[in-house]
């Protein structure tokens, strides 16, 4: 009887391939979801090309995956995948690469697992370990991904062809796979917001018109806080298997349920959906209320399905909203822009959403919806002018600057001026209700103690939600 073997594979290099596309949102999907659906489809197709069954299937998707093979066709998995790795290199330019591992499928997983991330590791420092790049033929093929983006929002299927081994079609093929959510499907979330006519994919200028307040859209990104590190705490290669389906099939299944809801659908655009990240683009009001329902829904399936793994490790989410300057603004930098805000907010701490400006605790943004609808019920309810949210971040602003260097830093040294300033942009009126409403203002912003004051962080967050979604353009359209 031969022994098992495990073969680990890993795709490089897929932010610097997103970024290095055209401006275009539809060939961004595209080469979104290539990237997506390679680490699906290329460990089924091996499995399918030497005849095994479909049960050596371990893990696939975000950009990796684990397959379980008999000894002997070792050679035969090398060569296809030598064979998928040039033809990925041919259609992504040479950024994006394949790099493997195998090992036999012998000891304790955690050391089976060391030896594979090691080799892993070695390669990705090596990059000619897999083998010579074929620079001469590491062309990007002009309209692919373009098609392929375009014929992924309807298709059932996607297809692999031994010609071009990491071309994937949407009908037809040697081999091909249903796309869906039953467990021999492979999940794809691609929920598109389209234009009123329904005929074509609605513009990121379409989007920010769709937006309450300012036209403005933006990108959402999420990743889940030390999924490595979950994974490294797993004992058995059953219980890695778990995981790494658990996870991917949330994101795939929630986002696309998520973004069919009716306060989501024509405001939002899926573009990607990996092992333990997401990135959607939309309209920028409707993309604060996503990410905060993601979150709830990521913290039900944690308590639901992780309650037997200890540890906070992969049961937490940050998320980075980055706003376009401008509703006509090319996609890919502002996708850059929410990458470099998640790395500000991870680094900063976990659990937690960099939203306008400022890293907050899922509960202080919380706090900040809640300071934000009593900043508008000031507009919509009592008339103020929504002038009047602009002036009180000019206030902020100065307060900023009152920390640092000083007799007292960190501290308003007139705190009665800021108060009597609010008081005359709030303005006065008799009636009740409204005094009582701005009380509550006043004290949430500048806290309840006078002598004291101290803006919180949410403070400002909720100052700039509620100036968008209180402003109004003269170009928007409906």
């Amino acid at each position: 009887m031969s022994v098992q073997i495990l073969l680990l594979g890993r795709i490089t290099g897929a932010e610097s391939f997103l970024l290095a596309g055209s401006e275009g949102q539809v060939e961004l999907a595209g080469r979104a979801q290539w990237i997506s659906l390679l680490s699906e489809v290329l460990p089924r197709a091996l499995i399918d090309e030497l005849g095994l069954s479909k049960m050596l299937l371990g893990s696939s998707g975000g950009e990796q995956f684990l397959v379980v093979l008999p000894g002997e066709v070792r050679a035969q998995a090398e060569e296809f995948l030598a064979a998928a790795r040039t033809d990925m290199l041919r259609l992504s330019g040479g950024a994006l690469d394949l790099v493997w591992a195998i090992t036999e499928n012998l000891g304790d997983w955690t050391v089976v697992r060391r030896r594979l991330n090691e080799e892993l590791m070695r390669k990705q420092g090596t990059p000619l370990a897999n083998g010579p790049i074929a620079l001469s033929s590491a062309a990007p093929e002009e309209g692919y991904f373009k098609g392929l983006g375009e014929s992924l929002r309807d298709a059932a299927t996607v297809g692999w062809m031994p010609e071009y081994p990491a071309s994937l079609v949407v009908s037809g093929g040697k081999h091909s796979w249903q796309i869906g959510s039953s467990p021999d499907s492979i999940p794809l979330a691609r929920h598109t917001a389209l234009t009123d006519d329904g005929h074509a994919v609605a513009s990121t200028a379409n989007l920010a018109v769709r937006a309450e307040g300012s036209p403005v859209w933006g990108i959402l990104r999420g990743d889940v806080d030390d999924f490595g590190v979950r994974l490294r705490r797993l004992t058995t290669i059953e219980e890695h298997v778990q995981i790494s389906v658990l996870y991917k099939q949330f994101f795939a299944g929630e986002l696309e349920v998520l973004s069919s809801m009716p306060e989501f659908w024509r405001k939002v655009t899926l573009l990607y959906s990996g092992g333990d990240d997401f990135v959607v683009y939309g309209a920028w009001d409707a993309l604060i209320n996503f990410g905060r329902e993601l979150k709830r829904l990521f913290h039900r399936f944690t308590e639901e399905q992780l309650k037997d793994f200890p540890g906070a490790e992969g049961k937490s989410i940050t998320m980075a909203l980055a706003l376009a300057p401008d509703k006509r603004a090319p996609i890919g930098p502002v996708l850059e822009k929410a990458g470099e805000k998640l790395a500000i907010a991870k680094s900063a701490d976990k659990d937690c959403f960099y939203l306008l400006g400022r890293t907050l605790e899922w509960k202080q943004v919380s706090d900040a919806a809640d300071l934000k609808d009593e900043l508008t019920r000031m507009v919509s309810e009592f008339g103020a002018s929504p002038q009047y949210i602009r002036d009180l971040c000019a206030i902020y602003r100065e307060t900023k600057k009152t920390t640092g260097s000083g007799p007292r830093p960190g501290r308003v040294e007139r705190p009665w001026r800021f108060h009597r300033r609010l008081n005359r942009i709030l303005g006065t009126s008799r009636s009740r209700e409204y005094q009582k409403a701005r009380t509550s203002l006043v004290q949430d912003l500048a806290g309840k103690n006078p002598a004291n004051l101290k803006l919180r962080p949410s403070g400002r967050v909720a100052l700039e939600w509620a100036r968008l979604a209180t402003e109004r353009s003269n170009s928007k359209k409906s």
